[in-house]
Formats: structure tokens, sequence, C-alpha cells
């Protein structure tokens, strides 16, 4: 990977995709001034935003939309109040997704009802201490009322 500093078109590129999928002014909270960008040699295209040697989002090459790493989901949660882009477990299955595994409908007791299926989210306990990031796979109607099935795929943990 390369890693350089983000021209100024670049950064209000990667700004514009964050503010489109996460709303709310997001993409000076997660393409920050400081950050660096990690390239492909192979395509020379945009893969990282980074800040301090961690990695805070990929862009993802097939639809041009970020996936949230556990620094930039705590960046999220820092800046925004409860419950934006947040998915809330009940407490005792905590420790488990702390350790990166799947939510599961039936452990959801809240939800950010402006979350759509496929939308990056933030997976918090009943206390909002960050336990992961991941994907939803169910709209908010379907994780409270369903009791089986996946809610959350969940890519990073706290403790993974």
């Amino acid at each position: 990977m390369i890693i350089r500093k983000p021209t100024p078109l670049e950064l209000k590129f990667l700004r514009g995709i964050a503010n489109y999928q996460f709303g709310r002014n997001a993409g000076d909270i997660l393409v920050p001034n400081e950050a660096t960008i990690a390239i492909s040699p192979s395509t020379m295209r945009i893969r990282h935003v980074m800040l301090k040697d961690k990695i805070i989002i990929t862009l993802r090459p097939s639809d041009a939309f970020f996936s949230l790493h556990i620094y930039g989901g705590i960046l999220l949660h820092k800046n925004y109040s409860f419950p934006l882009f947040r998915v809330i477990v009940r407490n005792d299955v905590a420790s488990f997704i702390a350790e990166g595994h799947d939510v599961f409908a039936k452990h959801v007791v809240n939800v950010d009802n402006v979350i759509r299926a496929g939308d990056e989210v933030i997976v918090v306990d009943e206390n909002d201490e960050i336990l992961a990031v991941g994907r939803s796979k169910l709209c908010p109607n379907e994780m409270l009322s369903l009791k089986r099935g996946v809610a959350v795929r969940v890519r990073h943990a706290i403790k993974a």
C-alpha cells in the first residue's frame, strides 16, 4: 500500500461520500484534515482512510461506499449522541459480541429508527459502550420484532 496525505480534491471526494452515506456532516469526522490515505499499488485507487496508522474506513470498490472499522465506529460514537447509528443489545450478550460474534435479532433491545438494511452500524450495550461495528441485515422493525436471524453482521469488534 502507498500511504500519503490526500489532495484537496480527494478530501472533498471522501467527505462527500461520508456525508451522503452517514449524513449529519460525518465527512469532517471520518475524514479529518490530518488523515492519510492508503492507495492500492496495482489499481492506484484509494482503499483506506487512516488516522495515526489506524484504519478509520475502507472504500469498497464494488459500490464506492465506506465500510466502518472499529476506530471509525469510535469516532462516530464519540461525536454523535445516542441512538444515532446504533444497534443496542442486551448486556448479557455484550461480551460475545465484543469478541466478534454476530448480533441476533432476539438480542436487540433498541435501534436507531433511521437505519436501513445494509447500513453500516455501531453495536453498543445498554450502557452505550461500543462493542463492534458491522452491517445491518434487517430494518429496525424487523430487529425488534423477530426472534431469530442475524440482525447485524459484525465486521470488527473491540476485543477481536
